[in-house]
């Protein structure tokens, strides 16, 4: 009787430690500007890491038009070895926001450094087609083979919520217009989502656009499509995590991309040969998906966007407890430090990623 106890017993610890070592059900929605670039590594961090298993990427115009993101992820997913991960097009345009809108607001409240799908033709390094939503300019990383699905991005996830109820974290990248339409199409889709993990929310930036950089402060997600970021952050996700000023503590530099390098597979080096030395900004917010020790340090806060078209539209507001205006903003778990040296070899060790683990 004590061996068959003791037998049950271990099968029992046995069964708890597979359940405890299931990896996280994750679908990524972002604006995948192309060849390389933050977009693309978040998406390459998430692949790498057994910690996560990706259902898909979902795809919103933001840096870029959608149809040319897709395409540019779709070629980076086959140079990384994951081309059997599937891609579905999500939204072309923002909910309301336009870019005569855009350039009527620069005129009256100044200038955005960074302005996505809706930068002039002769924005540096050029290949933007403000005017034209459906071309592709040609990847420098060469074309896909695959296609994205046919299935919109909105249902997609709302499909796979439903199939894993309170398991999936959806990570938004970009501006949240997938996540918008997908809310207002099934009012259950946040709640039966696990969490939402958003790269976005610079509420402390504003001086650093004058000391430091008038671009990587924009809070570009938020900005290009407020309405849809108002929607997605007043939804009743069981919760939220904002990535947004922390991201900036951390840049690529030439020392990180030349560990990349050595890694020595063909997405290492498309990487080297491509990236810029930015802030990781999706990257960071991949690596809390994957690991959130990465995160040294969080408060709680309240927090919503900005959708009158005046000065401040587009930008978070957050608030604590005792002073927030009751009006549906939704409680957020804000990183505000980060472990950089982790969030580095994350991404190394994700450059040595060669296909299906």
């Amino acid at each position: 009787m004590r061996a068959f106890r003791l037998v049950a017993f271990l099968a029992l610890l046995l069964s708890g430690v597979a359940q405890a070592a299931e990896p996280r059900l994750v679908i990524e929605d972002n604006d995948y500007l192309g060849p390389v670039g933050s977009d693309m590594e978040s998406a390459l961090i998430l692949l790498a890491n057994p910690a996560v298993k990706v259902l898909g990427f979902t795809v919103v115009t933001g840096d870029a038009w959608r149809d040319e993101e897709a395409q540019a992820l779709l070629r980076y997913l086959e140079i990384a070895g994951a081309a059997d991960v599937p891609v579905y097009p999500g939204a072309v345009f923002p909910l309301v926001n336009s870019k005569a809108r855009m350039t009527a607001w620069e005129a009256a409240y100044g200038k955005l450094a960074w302005k996505g799908a809706f930068n002039d033709p002769d924005f540096p390094p050029g290949g933007f087609h403000p005017g034209d939503p459906y071309a592709i300019t040609p990847n420098p990383a060469g074309a896909p083979r695959a296609k994205p699905q046919t299935e919109s991005a909105a249902a997609y996830m709302i499909r796979m919520v439903h199939a894993h109820p309170h398991e999936i974290t959806i990570l938004a990248g970009g501006p949240m217009t997938d996540l918008a339409l997908a809310i207002r199409e099934d009012p259950q889709f946040a709640s039966l989502a696990k969490e939402l993990v958003f790269m976005g929310g610079m509420v402390d930036g504003n001086m650093s656009q004058v000391t430091d950089s008038k671009d990587f402060f924009t809070d570009f997600n938020l900005v290009f499509d407020p309405e849809a970021a108002h929607i997605a952050l007043t939804a009743d996700w069981p919760k939220i995590t904002c990535i947004g000023s922390a991201t900036l503590k951390t840049r690529v530099d030439q020392a990180l991309i030349d560990r990349v390098a050595a890694a020595k597979t063909p997405i290492a080096g498309l990487i080297a040969k491509y990236v810029h030395q930015f802030p990781m900004w999706d990257e960071l917010a991949a690596a809390y998906v994957a690991d959130p020790t990465v995160a040294t340090r969080t408060v709680e806060g309240y927090m919503d966007v900005e959708i009158e078209h005046g000065m401040g539209y587009g930008q978070a507001h957050v608030w604590a407890d005792d002073f927030r205006p009751h009006a549906g903003e939704r409680k957020v778990t804000i990183v505000t430090d980060v472990d950089s040296g982790k969030l580095r070899d994350m991404l190394v060790k994700a450059a040595g990623f060669k296909g299906k683990r």
